[in-house]
C-alpha cells in the first residue's frame, strides 16, 4: 500500500470518528417525532376521506403525501438502526407502515444495504438504486440495453414511481424472483390492496382516491425523484476502484439537496445525503448538526428543487471517464470514436 492510499485511509478514519458523536439518538426525541408524524399522517388522510368539499380533500391529500414522505424517512432511519433500535413497539409500527407503503422490510433492507455498500460505483446493477453506465459502456451497448437503461431513468418512470418503483421494483419483482426470501412482499401487496379495496367498498372511489391512491402517487413521485437526484447530478464523481472508499464516495457521489425549513421538515433532512452516507447511524434530526460541526462536510455538490436543477439532474445520464464528469446521451454519442 502506497503513502497516498494510507493517507486517504487515515483521513477516512478521522472523518468517520468525527461523525460518531452525532450517531447517538435521543429515544424521547425519536418517539416524539414518530408519534407526531404518524398522528399527522392519519389526520391528513382522514381529512382527505371525510372532508365534504373537494378542494379541501385535494389539499388534505397533498399534505398527506408530504406526511407519507416524512414517515418513510423515519422508517428508513429505523431500518438503519439510527432511531429506536431494538424497540419491539417501533418495529411493529414501522413494519405495519411498510406493508401499507409498499416497502416490505426484507426487500428494502437488502436493496438499500447494497446501495450503501456500492454508492459511487459502476456495478451494472439497479439493485437499490438507479443504474449507471459509463459513456463507453453506453456506446458499446445494444439497442435493447440502451432502451432499458433510458426507461428506468426516465422522468416518466419516476413520476409513476408508486407503480414502477414501489409496487413493481421494490415489492413485486423480489417476490417473483425469490418468494421464500421475500414473503413479506406478499404481505405488503395484500395489506395495501386490502386497504384500497376497503376504502373503495365502504366509502366509495373518491375516498380511496383522495385518501390513499393520490397521496401515495404524489409521495412516490417525490420520493423517487429525491432518490434519483441524490446520486445522479451534474457534480457527481465516480471514483476509480483503486481510489474508492465508502467515505470518499459519500462526499463526492452523494448530493446535498438544499431545501427550505418546511420541505426540510417534510423530507426528514434527507437532503443532507452526503452526511447520511458517511454515517448512516446519524438520526435524521442530527444531520444538519453534523454538517455544521464538520468542516469537510460543508462544501458538497449542491442541488435544489428549482426547475433548472431538476432538468440538469435528468440530463446527467452517464459517467464519462475521459472528461471526469456526468454527461448526457448526446454528449456520449458525440464523443464516440470515428
Amino acid at each position: 500500500m502506497d503513502i497516498g492510499q494510507r493517507t486517504v485511509e487515515r483521513e477516512d478514519r478521522d472523518l468517520n470518528q468525527a461523525t460518531r458523536p452525532f450517531g447517538q439518538q435521543s429515544a424521547a426525541r425519536s418517539w416524539w417525532y414518530v408519534s407526531s408524524t404518524f398522528a399527522m399522517l392519519a389526520g391528513t388522510l382522514a381529512g382527505a376521506v371525510l372532508a365534504p368539499w373537494w378542494p379541501v380533500r385535494v389539499a388534505a391529500s397533498m399534505l398527506g403525501a408530504l406526511m407519507f414522505v416524512r414517515a418513510f424517512i423515519l422508517y428508513h432511519d429505523f431500518m438503519h438502526g439510527s432511531i429506536l433500535p431494538g424497540s419491539r413497539l417501533a418495529r411493529a409500527v414501522f413494519y405495519a407502515y411498510a406493508s401499507l407503503n409498499l416497502t416490505p422490510p426484507r426487500s428494502w433492507r437488502d436493496s438499500h444495504n447494497f446501495h450503501h455498500a456500492n454508492v459511487g460505483r459502476i456495478t451494472g446493477s439497479n439493485v437499490g438504486a438507479f443504474p449507471l453506465m459509463t459513456a463507453e459502456m453506453w456506446r458499446n451497448s445494444s439497442r435493447m440495453q440502451r432502451f432499458s437503461y433510458r426507461v428506468i431513468r426516465h422522468p416518466a418512470t419516476i413520476l409513476c414511481a408508486y407503480l414502477t418503483i414501489f409496487f413493481f421494483s421494490v415489492t413485486l419483482l423480489p417476490l417473483l424472483r425469490r418468494p421464500s426470501r421475500y414473503w413479506d412482499s406478499a404481505v405488503s401487496l395484500v395489506a395495501h390492496g386490502t386497504a384500497v379495496a376497503a376504502l373503495w367498498t365502504l366509502a366509495g372511489f373518491d375516498a380511496a382516491f383522495f385518501g390513499l391512491l393520490l397521496p401515495m402517487a404524489v409521495a412516490g413521485a417525490l420520493g423517487g425523484y429525491l432518490f434519483y437526484a441524490q446520486h445522479s447530478f451534474p457534480g457527481m464523481q465516480i471514483l476509480p476502484d483503486a481510489e474508492w472508499t465508502a467515505y470518499r464516495a459519500a462526499r463526492v457521489s452523494s448530493s446535498y439537496l438544499r431545501l427550505g425549513p418546511v420541505l426540510g421538515w417534510f423530507t426528514g433532512n434527507i437532503g443532507y445525503h452526503h452526511v447520511h452516507h458517511l454515517n448512516s447511524l446519524i438520526p435524521f434530526y442530527r444531520l444538519p448538526e453534523a454538517m455544521a460541526a464538520i468542516p469537510e462536510l460543508q462544501h458538497p455538490s449542491e442541488i435544489t428543487l428549482r426547475p433548472h436543477d431538476i432538468v440538469a439532474c435528468f440530463r446527467a445520464n452517464l459517467w464519462d471517464d475521459s472528461r471526469g464528469r456526468m454527461v448526457g446521451y448526446r454528449d456520449a454519442a458525440a464523443a464516440s470514436p470515428a
